[in-house]
């Protein structure tokens, strides 16, 4: 399966509690990115998060709209995120959202890995096409 991997910056702003909906526990945020490499794109996204009692132990859900291009191909995508730490153990999952693909991006299915060092943001692709045609030379 083709791989896109690169970097990305991640702009993550707290939204204001509205009265009467979700739980006002949960925090809820805007995200904002910008992937450069060989997805080249923009997202815009919202995340909810819950932290417990005990010290390194939260969650959080989020789904993001992905505009731009990867591997040649231009359209959009949504991104569906599933992270836990468990008494400091990351846990996450970042998979495409079955049908969301859009354009040239109509049938793509994958898995996003990310990792954080120093600050900075890395993601690894790991994707492919129901059509079956992957444009691996992309």
């Amino acid at each position: 399966m083709p791989q896109a991997i690169g970097s990305f910056e991640v702009k993550v702003v707290p939204q204001k509690e509205v009265e009467g909906v979700g739980d006002p526990s949960l925090g809820r945020m805007s995200l904002d990115k910008q992937f450069h490499g060989k997805l080249t794109a923009t997202s815009k996204g919202q995340m909810l998060s819950a932290m417990t009692e005990t010290k390194g132990s939260a969650g959080y859900v989020a789904m993001e709209r992905v505009v731009g291009e990867l591997g040649g191909r231009h359209g959009s995508f949504v991104l569906q995120h599933n992270g836990t730490m468990d008494r400091g153990k990351p846990g996450l999952s970042i998979r495409v959202v079955p049908d969301s693909g859009t354009g040239e991006l109509q049938g793509l299915y994958g898995e996003m890995t990310i990792q954080i060092e120093g600050g900075a943001h890395r993601y690894e692709f790991t994707y492919d096409f129901a059509d079956g045609d992957s444009l691996t030379s992309a």
